[in-house]
């Protein structure tokens, strides 16, 4: 089974249309919520592909960046982008990374890529692998939803704002926000209580 979501398969196509440099969707409110973190903050970027541009934005923070991602292709990239970084190529449900303890875990573009039931185990091991206090943020649509991702075609599944929310509490976090951003992708930025 493709533990990336058919990324690895689409690899060209992805990096092409998603490597935008800082400018990127997404990046400036990936900036904003950086300058929320602690000086020096180790951050976990789940589904980090190539890391341009959101462990871009990350990095420049100043912030010390560990990735994940599934597709060896998109892993090769962001060692050469950050070879001071940390990544595994793994599927993020089984990713080592849980095994330890960062101030922050964002997952840009991920969570509805995953089945529910992964969905649900991976929002808990974020928590777990959050400190006290920690912060996590991720984007998924606020509406039920299924759709098929425009890249790979295969089927992408928001649980809706209700559901995160619920994960979220379950999980031990507390919602601090929702917004959107430029791109109209929906995030949910919690802090562990």
């Amino acid at each position: 089974m493709d533990k990336s979501n058919g990324y690895e398969n689409h690899a060209t196509t992805f990096i092409r249309c998603r490597s935008k440099g800082i400018n990127g969707v997404g990046a400036p409110s990936v900036r904003h919520w950086a300058r929320s973190l602690p000086a020096n903050a180790t951050v976990l970027d789940i589904g980090c592909g190539i890391g341009d541009p959101i462990s871009k934005a990350l990095v420049d923070e100043g912030l010390n960046v560990y990735g994940i991602d599934a597709s060896p292709s998109m892993v090769e990239i962001f060692r050469q982008n950050f070879p001071s970084s940390p990544v595994a190529c793994e599927a993020v449900e089984n990713s080592s990374f849980f095994n330890r303890q960062f101030d922050a875990i964002i997952a840009w573009g991920l969570m509805f890529l995953l089945p529910e039931e992964t969905q649900e185990v991976v929002i808990q091991k974020m928590a777990n692998s959050l400190s006290a206090g920690g912060k996590l943020l991720f984007t998924a649509s606020s509406q039920k939803m299924k759709w098929n991702d425009a890249i790979t075609g295969i089927e992408s599944i928001s649980l809706g704002a209700e559901k995160y929310k619920a994960l979220l509490v379950a999980s031990g976090l507390s919602l601090i926000e929702e917004f959107e951003d430029e791109g109209e992708n929906h995030y949910y930025h919690a802090v562990k209580l």
